[in-house]
């Protein structure tokens, strides 16, 4: 069997886990267990069915490199040594709707200032996505609040694209905001065209006007989806 090293990389790469701990919790297991296999330079056996059942990855593939990396078909597993009557292609498991990818969720309660650094936001838990929902800078929200109200209900998932910082008015971003952390907020260019207006989709709220500095030291990202009950 090829070194742990190598096969870790993959388990890595198939589930977008950039720590031992986040791939503990990925395993559902003690990151002193990675530490362990690592230290033995052999993966547990039992990894490679968890990440099949969790995720229908191809423990040759894990091993090896070689086949697909996913096995999983609608009626489940189907041995490669199948009567070819019986075998199904699990092909369509590897297009970007059907792969998916372990993120963080992101808490949007936080101590913001204006005058200090941007704070961490704490972690609110996992998803998997797909990855056609994945993106270079992506930021993965639990909304908090009511005054996106109807657009973004509370609890939604956000995509927030951090990359995309040109504003666009009308669109939806995420912005910190002192005492409060990171908010939603349609962004506007006022009437001078000298500065921007927040605005709620929810009348509740009123709306607020930015500098262009201010906005650019609080401005976070675009929201580029949103998942959520309806």
């Amino acid at each position: 069997m090829p070194a742990f090293a190598e096969i870790y990389e993959r388990i890595k790469l198939a589930t977008n886990s950039r720590t031992q701990v986040e791939l503990a919790e990925v395993l559902d297991i003690r990151q002193s267990s990675i530490s362990d296999a690592k230290r033995r330079n052999s993966v547990p056996g039992d990894w490679f069915m968890k990440l099949f059942e969790k995720f229908g990855l191809n423990p040759d593939w894990l091993k090896q490199g070689i086949g697909p990396m996913y096995l999983r078909t609608e009626q489940g597993y189907m041995p490669q040594d199948a009567p070819a009557s019986l075998a199904e292609s699990a092909a369509h498991y590897g297009d970007t709707l059907a792969r998916g990818i372990v993120v963080s969720i992101y808490q949007m309660r936080s101590d913001y200032s204006d005058d200090q650094p941007r704070p961490s936001l704490d972690i609110a838990g996992k998803i998997s996505l797909p990855h056609s929902f994945t993106r270079d800078g992506l930021c993965v929200l639990r909304m908090r609040g009511t005054n996106m109200i109807p657009t973004v209900m509370s609890d939604a998932l956000l995509g927030v694209d951090t990359l995309e910082k040109d504003v666009i008015s009308g669109r939806i971003y995420a912005l910190f905001a002192p005492n409060e952390g990171v908010i939603l907020r349609r962004v506007f260019l006022n009437g001078s065209q000298d500065g921007y207006i927040l605005r709620s989709d929810s009348s509740d709220f009123p709306e607020t006007a930015l500098t262009p500095d201010l906005l650019a030291k609080r401005l976070l990202g675009r929201v580029v989806w949103i998942f959520q009950e309806l």
